[in-house]
């Protein structure tokens, strides 16, 4: 009566990634090093260092001093470094000093970005995150 009926699971979906909990650096927390997470980071501390991870959102607090590479970056925070993903989003509190690297961009007003907006090539879109680090070095 109050079961509801399951749906077979359809392989062609375009929702193929698995939810998972995002990793969390907090407000206060400053890492020196690189970082290298499969999943998502959330980011309100401070990184010294690299970043590599499937999506990557920085809160107002948060900042990084580094290369980022990820699927998916929102920016709230600093970043001072180069930026390379497939999607990436500047909100109206990001600042950001360096190259961004991206499929698609989307700035919203009151953001500020100083460096150049660069158009990855199309057989670096369709490449996952582990393929674009691997072709860098």
């Amino acid at each position: 009566m109050f079961s509801k009926a399951t749906k077979a699971a359809d392989p062609q979906s375009s929702q193929t990634r698995k939810p998972s909990v995002a990793s969390l650096i907090a407000p206060g927390v400053v890492i020196r090093g690189d970082i290298k997470a499969a999943g998502d980071l959330h980011l309100d501390g401070a990184v010294e260092g690299d970043i590599e991870t499937e999506r990557l959102t920085i809160g107002p607090a948060g900042s990084v001093v580094g290369a980022i590479r990820a699927d998916s970056v929102e920016i709230r925070g600093q970043v001072s470094g180069s930026v390379t993903a497939r999607q990436v989003r500047l909100s109206a509190t990001a600042r950001v000093d360096g190259d961004i690297s991206h499929v698609e961009l989307a700035i919203e007003a009151g953001a500020h970005f100083e460096g150049r907006s660069l158009t990855l090539p199309e057989a670096q879109a369709t490449e996952p995150v582990a393929l674009l680090s691997a072709a860098a070095e």
